[in-house]
């Protein structure tokens, strides 16, 4: 299939998982602490990772580690802590509203960091898809008033490290397959979530019985396979299609995906919801429409 469509089937199907992490991540809550969240997702989708790909890890070179390492912690471990901390104040809808902010930080980091080029169409749609998220922000906090909006913080420095991380991705690692990247920096989130797990009391057995805490674990399985495991393995492939700022715009289609969730579990939503979901369209859009091919202006001349 040719790669332009194939990024976008990427884009999409990434929207959906992503956008649905959200509201699995608030049901995970239920039943444990943000820190035993981020573990257990980390451990599952460590193990079946490794499962499925650890002869792809024979692919990173030594040099390659350090990054592998980083990427690991910095595009999942921490980001996935501030998330689920952040999801203890605040709407899982708000959460990836905010978690749109990564095109725009990904286009600085790329210049700032990495010598990256923009284009003035990119940093227009990220503007745009910016203009849109801040509209839900607004509407979600008029809707939502006794929030703690300070949490809001907590997904803004994630969303930074994401940014870093797809800039990492394409720059270092762009030659390692998409499995291989993404089982390599799992393998090293392994054992410091399992210790994690440990110390929060997670392998308790009066714990682990209860029913709470049972339904929440089968949210954070599919959370870990779907919304981790899988998405991990299409956004490591998107990068490589593709480049960070395109890539890193499907944070501009989650947030819809993530209010319809929203929305069935009983949180607020309004038009003004809506419409700012249109303009973050929108923006998508613009960053990634292609140049139309400039026509040959001279005459044919007939013989």
């Amino acid at each position: 299939m040719n790669s332009n469509y194939l990024k976008w089937i990427f884009l999409f199907s990434l929207a959906l998982l992503w956008g649905s992490s959200f509201i699995l991540i608030k049901k995970g809550l239920d039943g444990f602490s943000p820190l035993q969240l981020t573990a257990l997702r980390v451990l599952i989708t460590g193990i079946f990772l490794a499962i499925i790909g650890f002869k792809k890890v024979k692919q990173i070179k030594k040099s390659q580690w350090k990054w592998i390492i980083i990427s690991g912690f910095i595009g999942t471990m921490f980001p996935t802590l501030l998330f689920s901390y952040a999801e203890t104040e605040i709407d899982s809808t708000i959460a990836s509203i905010l978690n749109s902010t990564v095109p725009l930080l990904a286009l600085i980091t790329g210049v700032l960091f990495f010598s990256k080029q923009f284009f003035k169409k990119q940093f227009t749609g990220v503007i745009v898809g910016l203009a849109g998220s801040v509209l839900l922000i607004l509407a979600g906090a008029s809707l939502n008033p006794n929030q703690n909006y300070w949490f809001g913080v907590l997904p803004v420095i994630a969303s930074l490290m994401y940014a870093f991380n797809a800039n990492i991705l394409k720059t270092y690692l762009d030659d390692i397959s998409a499995l291989g990247i993404a089982t390599g920096s799992f393998l090293v989130l392994i054992p410091p979530a399992f210790v994690i797990l440990i110390f929060t009391n997670f392998f308790d057995v009066e714990f682990l019985t209860q029913e709470t805490v049972q339904t929440s674990l089968g949210y954070i399985v599919l959370l870990a396979l779907f919304g981790t495991a899988l998405a991990k393995i299409l956004f490591n492939r998107l990068i490589q299609l593709s480049d960070p700022v395109f890539s890193t715009s499907v944070t501009y289609l989650i947030p819809v995906v993530a209010l319809f969730w929203g929305f069935l579990d009983g949180e607020k939503f309004n038009l003004y919801q809506l419409a700012a979901g249109v303009v973050i369209l929108f923006g998508v859009y613009i960053s990634n429409r292609k140049k139309k091919p400039k026509k040959d202006k001279a005459k044919s001349v007939e013989a």
